[in-house]
Parts: structure tokens; C-alpha cells; sequence
């Protein structure tokens, strides 16, 4: 890759114009900028007022704030306790929003592990497939440590691995 002389933009070998800045650089051999920019360069520009990155999973915004402190505790129950903790949340917050957002995450992770477990146990003899479940459960595990935090902080975001799955949207 080559570094453009004037802009410090990584290019392709071939090009012999930077795409950003215009430069010639024909002459400049791949590779020529080595992190510091020469004397007198032009340094890169940061913009401070730049759009915030849009995260399609973050659904936070949807929920009224009040609903989300009501309901912190009763949205945590639901990834400490696992199906026990979704029939507390479903008894005792029937009617929050908030609530119910992470019960049906919660319970994406209850469905997921039952089927896990179910063919670990189908299936124990070809030991692959039980490593495989034991495995996914402590991913599992940790990522609903993450999700407790986020919880903490009021946030609601889909799950990593649990958000691809569609049922119960």
C-alpha cells in the first residue's frame, strides 16, 4: 500500500494520484510514509462536529425513561434467574415496555440453551456436539454479564448472537 505524501491516505499501489487529496505520486514507493509525517506536512483533520455512528440494535431511545428506572430490577431478574426470572418479570411488570424488551431477549437465551442442552444430550456419544453446547454457554454466560451492565446504565440493547435469531422480535 502506498501513503500519500500530502494527506497520509492509504492507496493502492497502482494509483499514481491520490484519491483524496488530488497529489501526484507517481514516484513514491509503497509503503513510504512511516507513521510520523514529514517536516512542514499537513496534519490530518479531525472534525469535532461529526454525526453520531447509528447502532440498529440500541432500541434505549424507544423506552420512556421513567419505565426504564422503574424497571431496571425487574429486567436484570431476567438474566440472573433465567426462566424463573422471566415469570417474576412477567407477574410483577406485565404493562412496562422496558420489562418486556429484555424478557423476550432473556427468554431468546432460555430457548437457545433448552435446545443446546437437548442435543448435548441427543447427541453426547460424538462428544463435538456437548464441547460445542458447553462452550456456547459460557459465551452465553458472558454475554449476559454485558447486558446486566447495560441494564445498569439504563440502556436497551439487543444481545450479540441472540439478535440475529428472529423469533420473538
Amino acid at each position: 500500500m502506498k501513503i500519500c505524501p500530502n494527506c497520509h491516505v492509504e492507496m493502492d499501489d497502482a494509483a499514481t494520484f491520490c484519491p483524496n487529496c488530488g497529489a501526484s505520486v507517481a514516484g513514491a514507493p509503497a509503503g513510504a510514509y512511516n507513521g510520523v509525517p514529514p517536516q512542514g506536512a499537513p496534519q490530518p483533520q479531525y472534525y469535532a462536529g461529526a454525526a453520531p455512528v447509528y447502532d440498529p440494535f440500541d432500541h434505549t431511545a424507544e423506552f420512556d425513561p421513567k419505565d426504564v428506572s422503574d424497571n431496571k430490577v425487574i429486567a436484570m431478574l431476567c438474566y440472573l434467574l433465567g426462566p424463573v426470572g422471566i415469570i417474576i418479570a412477567l407477574l410483577a411488570s406485565h404493562d412496562s415496555a422496558y420489562a418486556g424488551f429484555h424478557m423476550r431477549q432473556a427468554l431468546k437465551f432460555t430457548a437457545v440453551s433448552m435446545i443446546m442442552g437437548i442435543a448435548s444430550a441427543v447427541l453426547c456419544w460424538t462428544f463435538v456436539v456437548p464441547v460445542f453446547c458447553a462452550v456456547m454457554n459460557i459465551v452465553f454466560f458472558v454475554i449476559k454479564v454485558i447486558v446486566f451492565f447495560q441494564i445498569c446504565k439504563g440502556q436497551a440493547k439487543e444481545p450479540a448472537i441472540i439478535r440475529n435469531l428472529s423469533f420473538l422480535k
